[in-house]
């Protein structure tokens, strides 16, 4: 099973995970410090909220596609470069508090898009050194966090 991922920056956590579980009637399945994620069954969908800057609108942080194996990444990583898109592999990386391999490409917009595999939960939100991981479009040549920091 895959499930498409959308990840928000969101400038009140609280109130957004309030609204969510209301919309889509369940609870986040991870709550950390400035992180939520849900996994919702119907419609297929991981929804991820990352804390951004209070008063400040909700803005689109990245799109992805949760796969169940490193296998189904490698091969979106060779099918996506065959098909002449520059794809950016993060094997073995930490992100959002799990530890992840991923490749990421970017659309005809600039919006971020990733295809990942969460291997294990982790302890950490922060992005590992040099991971492409929670870059804005405009950020993604310094590979910085996004403003107001998170991860996918």
């Amino acid at each position: 099973m895959a499930r498409v991922q959308l990840a928000l920056r969101v400038p009140d956590l609280n109130a957004s995970i309030a609204f969510y579980s209301k919309l889509f009637d369940t609870e986040p399945a991870k709550l950390r410090d400035g992180y939520a994620n849900f996994a919702i069954a119907e419609p297929p969908l991981k929804l991820v909220l990352i804390e951004g800057t209070a008063g400040e609108a909700t803005r689109m942080d990245h799109l992805g596609v949760e796969v169940e194996t490193s296998e189904a990444v490698h091969a979106a990583t060779t099918r996506l470069s065959e098909a002449g898109l520059a794809t950016t592999e993060e094997n073995n990386t930490t992100c959002c508090y799990a530890l992840q391999d991923k490749v990421w490409v970017h659309g005809p917009g600039q919006e971020p898009w990733e295809v990942y595999v969460v291997r294990a939960d982790a302890d950490t939100l922060a992005k590992q050194p040099g991971s492409t991981c929670c870059t804005s479009p405009a950020d993604a040549d310094a590979k910085e966090p996004a403003a107001g920091g998170g991860c996918c």
